[in-house]
């Protein structure tokens, strides 16, 4: 049987340039590259097997730094779109994702964990802050908890997976910069 809860140890405390991985190795990367006018760019990489990745996004920074344009798949969307503030909750940002159900990043109260919910209100990924930890592929300053049988248990499907850890991306960028 497998385990119901996937972790991914998330390296870096700035996540624009960070992998995640687990026993098996690194799953996804997030790589960024600053062009020469000056426009940062970063690519989130999935592995699909040994030296081989695809391209799972692209996100074209503005120029200030702030959020830009996010290419997931084939779609292009407004960052702003993926980390949409949730008047309800303090600190809570919403997306859309590629089931079309309304998910919600938001503070567990009494804890340091950010949960995602989905339309349901079913608790289905966790992104939960480390202390800083030193693994042989990079220092680790949180953890991607993915609850495969939570809600629809499609949260581990890739294109569901793929859109939850862009959102994380941005929502730990949101926090760190203060959008």
């Amino acid at each position: 049987m497998q385990p119901s809860t996937d972790v991914l140890s998330w390296t870096n405390q700035d996540p624009r340039e960070s992998q995640l991985f687990n026993s098996w190795g690194v799953l996804y990367r997030f790589s960024t590259v600053v062009n020469p006018s000056g426009q940062s760019t970063t690519t989130l990489w999935r592995a699909v097997r040994t030296n081989k990745e695809d391209r799972v996004a692209k996100l074209e920074w503005a120029a200030n730094g702030g959020l830009g344009r996010a290419v997931i798949g084939k779609n292009a969307v407004p960052m702003a779109d993926l980390v949409r503030p949730d008047p309800r909750y303090p600190g809570a940002r919403m997306f859309n994702a590629p089931d079309g159900l309304s998910y919600r990043w938001r503070p567990n109260p009494g804890s340091p964990d950010v949960v995602l919910e989905d339309s349901a209100g079913n608790t289905v990924a966790i992104f939960r802050p480390t202390r800083p930890t030193r693994y042989q592929i990079g220092d680790v300053y949180g953890e991607l908890h993915f609850l495969r049988n939570a809600g629809a248990a499609t949260i581990t499907h890739p294109p569901i997976m793929d859109t939850v850890t862009v959102t994380a991306m941005l929502y730990r960028f949101c926090q760190a910069f203060g959008l």
